[in-house]
C-alpha cells in the first residue's frame, strides 16, 4: 500500500509539480509533487478510481449512500479532484467545493486535467480549517473528504478534537466524514485521530487492508465518522466492497486496536 506523503504547507508547489500518463491504464494521468505521486485520475472513465485509499472512500460512500441522490460534497485537499470526477458520474448533478491552500496547484490541475462537463465544482484557495468559519460559514455538506495530511508531519491545527467538532458542525445531520490517514508503524498518529473523531462523532470506523491493523507496515487507513450509527450489515458491506483484502474496525474492536 502506498503511503501518501505529507504536503509541505509553505510553498510545497515550489517542488516540481508534474502530470504524466499512466502507461498501464489508457486515458489516465498521475499528479506528482516532486517524485511523490499524489493523485491518479482516469480522464476517459472518471467513475474508475485506481488508488486504493480513494477507491475505499468511493466504495464506502456507495454502500452508505446507495440511492442516486444529489450530494453536496466538500473536498479538503484538492489533489487531482479524483472523487469529484467520480461522483459526477455516480451521483449525477451533485455539487462540489474543493479547498486547497496552494492556488498554483489548483490552477495547475484545473488547467491540465479539465473537469468533466457535468462536474459542478467551485474551487476555493484557503486553509482547510479557517475556510469552515469564513468562506463556508453556515454551509452544510452531505459528505466531507479530508485528504491533506500524513502522520506526525500533519499541520497540528487540522488534527485536533476541536477541528473534528468543526467538521461535524459543517455536516448535514446524516452527513459523512471521510479522512485519509497516512501513517507509519506503530500508527500512533492514526490513534490520535480516532480519539479526536470519537470526541465529537457518535460513530467512527477505520478501514484498510488487514496488514495495516498489525501496526507493522506504513500505509493508508480511512477513518469514517457520522452522527448516526451504521448497521452491522452496512459495515459488512463496506468491508466486502474492497479494495481487497479489506478489514473494517469499529466500536470495541477499534478501541482495542488503539490501546497500547
Amino acid at each position: 500500500m502506498t503511503r501518501k506523503p505529507a504536503k509541505r504547507w509553505l510553498g510545497f508547489i515550489q517542488e516540481h509539480a508534474t502530470i504524466y500518463d499512466d502507461d498501464l491504464i489508457p486515458g489516465s494521468k498521475i499528479l506528482a509533487i516532486g517524485d511523490a505521486p499524489q493523485s491518479h485520475v482516469n480522464l476517459s472513465h472518471p467513475e474508475e478510481v485506481f488508488y486504493e485509499y480513494l477507491a475505499r472512500i468511493a466504495n464506502h460512500l456507495k454502500v452508505l449512500r446507495p440511492e442516486k441522490r444529489l450530494l453536496k460534497m466538500l473536498h479538503l485537499g484538492a489533489g487531482a479532484l479524483t472523487l469529484a470526477r467520480w461522483a459526477s458520474v455516480v451521483y449525477p448533478s451533485s455539487t462540489h467545493v474543493a479547498v486547497d491552500i496552494e492556488r498554483e496547484l489548483l490552477d495547475f490541475v484545473l488547467t491540465h486535467l479539465p473537469l468533466p462537463d457535468d462536474c459542478h465544482l467551485s474551487p476555493i484557495v484557503a486553509d482547510a480549517r479557517s475556510v469552515l468559519a469564513e468562506q463556508l460559514a453556515g454551509e452544510k455538506f452531505d459528505v466531507i473528504v479530508l485528504d491533506i495530511f500524513s502522520g506526525p508531519e500533519a499541520p497540528e491545527h487540522l488534527t485536533t478534537a476541536d477541528y473534528y467538532a468543526e467538521l461535524k458542525n459543517s455536516l448535514a445531520n446524516d452527513g459523512l466524514l471521510f479522512v485519509n490517514i497516512g501513517d507509519d508503524p506503530p500508527l500512533n498518529f492514526t490513534c490520535t485521530q480516532v480519539e479526536a473523531a470519537n470526541s465529537s462523532f457518535e460513530f467512527v470506523m477505520l478501514s484498510s487492508s488487514p496488514e495495516m491493523f498489525t501496526k507493522r507496515f506504513p500505509g493508508n487507513l480511512i477513518l469514517t465518522a457520522s452522527r448516526q450509527h451504521f448497521t452491522e450489515d452496512q459495515i459488512l458491506q463496506c468491508q466486502a466492497a474492497g479494495p481487497y483484502p479489506s478489514e473494517v474496525r469499529h466500536s470495541m474492536d477499534l478501541d482495542g486496536f488503539c490501546k497500547p
